[in-house]
């Protein structure tokens, strides 16, 4: 179908589609905390994950990502995707987990990715949508469907994360 086909309206968003993946080794989880040159989120622990570049497919681009940010390999599995409202444009943001019994991360210029276990999440700087995504993503198995989400911000300039039913 061609582009002027698509329906592309202001009421509709445009995405920029991103990945963001959880790896898990026990009950720990490897989280990035970012450089502190970062504009965004310097400092603050987040999943890892990025932009998916043109020609690429979702899971191609989490594991590019995860290689490119740790120098580790995993068996990934989706486990869930979140609209960002972003303005008129939106963000598909598609969670990818697995297990990484083995390997140790290193650092790259987006930060240095270390296992935190995930009763220590709360006690950490991190992203403010980090803690109820991570929280739905402990609580699956590899096998359950995957979750489907929104975000916003509210009238107070609180992040919403809304799970779909």
């Amino acid at each position: 179908m061609p582009q002027s086909d698509q329906g592309v309206t202001k009421e509709r968003y445009t995405v920029i589609p991103r990945t963001a993946i959880f790896l898990r080794r026990g009950e720990s989880y490897l989280l990035l905390k970012g450089a502190p040159t970062k504009r965004l989120w310097a400092n603050k622990y987040n999943g890892l994950g990025g932009h998916v570049e043109r020609g690429e497919d979702v899971l191609s681009a989490a594991k590019r990502e995860l290689l490119e940010e740790t120098g580790l390999t995993a068996d990934l599995w989706l486990c869930g995707t979140l609209i960002v409202n972003a303005g008129e444009t939106g963000i598909a943001l598609y969670f990818f987990s697995g297990e990484c019994a083995e390997g140790e991360p290193q650092p790259s210029r987006e930060g240095l990715a270390e296992w935190i276990e995930f009763e220590r999440i709360g006690e950490l700087p991190v992203i403010e949508d980090l803690p109820v995504l991570l929280e739905k993503i402990h609580a699956m198995k590899r096998g359950d469907p995957p979750f489907s989400a929104r975000s916003y911000y509210d009238e107070d300039g609180k992040i919403v994360v809304e799970f779909g039913k």
